[in-house]
């Protein structure tokens, strides 16, 4: 396929119209088979989605195949090309239950969806006390068994693991872990000693920055002070309720958007209407684009990372750098650089032609159009 006229984001980092080929699956160097012109259009790679629970009234550990299914094709209608199933805090039990639909959908993949690409384990080895909408009952210590049986459930493909750092065993856990996937701090009361340590130590990634850990003040720098010194990666939802619009903008300022991961945090709730929805085995009620427990705890999102790239450049966040949040930097920070994440001769031809509102127009997952608005 020979893609013509497009505003394309390049490997260099900037828009530039020129053409975009792809042989197969893959992009290619010179042009094979059909054009499609997308004049007027943006060319982006494939938006990447490391932390997503649920979409279109499927959640991941609902270990439902065909779920996973219309979870897969709705997201790949806005944009996102790959994803990460995230699991809430469960114990193995409800675990076996995620990892079988998982395997299931594996097996038999939706053709017209996002790919799945594996497991974000966000818990249990959490905090209690900033345990957000994550359930109490399951929330564990730091049990390298527990997790080895997880990776083991889910045929080893779990590509991120998550722990509050200031938990007993935390440090011995991390230098475990890292040898298995990256590991990120998360759910935590750390202050910035303990969260450089645990950085030290081998963590190199923050769940969901500002949410669920103590605030970054003057004297207190706590999680967010050590990530600005010492991590490669920090989650960010740019939703516009869990985190300012003001503090998106300066998150991109004092981080980079090379350390900066957009995600969704999406529930169930996604691309559906107001309502009652569940989150790790918990009612969740969404009004007006927010998601709640009964108590008032935010509990995710009810959006897509498309919707989170629109607003970040909406709330000022320039788009070059939006585009890298949500596309390369969440690729590099789960090693699927070199799969994803670009526009590149060999990579898997993943891409989102998008209008001037970023909102899709055609949707290419390896090399096939998938979707096309009508």
């Amino acid at each position: 396929m020979e893609i013509q006229n497009g505003i394309v984001f390049t490997e260099d980092r900037k828009f530039s119209q020129q053409p975009v080929y792809t042989e197969g699956e893959r992009f290619s160097a010179s042009p094979s088979g059909e054009t499609l012109d997308a004049r007027g259009l943006y060319v982006l790679p494939g938006l990447v989605d490391i932390h997503i629970h649920g979409y279109a009234g499927t959640d991941f550990c609902d270990g439902d195949p065909e779920g996973l299914r219309r979870m897969a094709e709705r997201l790949a209608c806005e944009g996102v090309t790959s994803f990460l199933g995230t699991t809430m805090s469960f114990g193995l039990k409800e675990l076996a239950k995620a990892a079988e639909g998982f395997q299931q959908y594996e097996e038999h993949p939706s053709p017209a969806g996002a790919v799945l690409r594996g497991v974000h384990m966000e818990g249990p080895f959490l905090s209690k006390n900033k345990r957000g909408a994550q359930a109490e009952q399951y929330i564990i210590p730091p049990d390298f068994s527990f997790f080895q049986e997880a990776c083991t459930l889910f045929s080893q493909k779990i590509r991120l693991v998550d722990i509050a750092p200031e938990l007993p065993g935390a440090m011995d856990f991390i230098r475990r872990a890292r040898e298995i996937c990256p590991v990120s701090l998360a759910h935590t009361e750390a202050d910035y000693d303990t969260a450089l340590q645990a950085l030290e130590a081998g963590a190199d990634h923050i769940t969901h920055m500002y949410n669920a850990m103590p605030p970054f003040l003057h004297r207190t720098p706590g999680v967010i002070g050590a990530a600005a010194e010492k991590a490669d990666f920090c989650e960010l939802i740019a939703d516009g309720i869990h985190v300012h619009p003001s503090v998106v903008r300066s998150t991109f300022r004092w981080f980079g958007w090379e350390h900066i991961c957009l995600i969704s945090d999406c529930m169930q709730a996604g691309g559906l209407p107001s309502g009652e929805y569940i989150l790790g085995g918990q009612k969740v009620f969404v009004r007006d684009g927010k998601a709640t427990l009964e108590d008032g705890t935010i509990a995710g999102s009810a959006v897509s990372l498309g919707e989170c790239l629109r607003r970040a450049i909406a709330f000022g966040v320039p788009r070059e750098e939006a585009v890298l949040a949500a596309t390369a930097s969440p690729a590099r920070s789960v090693g699927l650089y070199e799969e994803i994440g670009r526009i590149s001769p060999g990579l898997q031809a993943d891409i989102l032609i998008a209008d001037s509102s970023f909102r899709p127009v055609y949707v290419i997952i390896g090399g096939k159009i998938i979707y096309r608005r009508s």
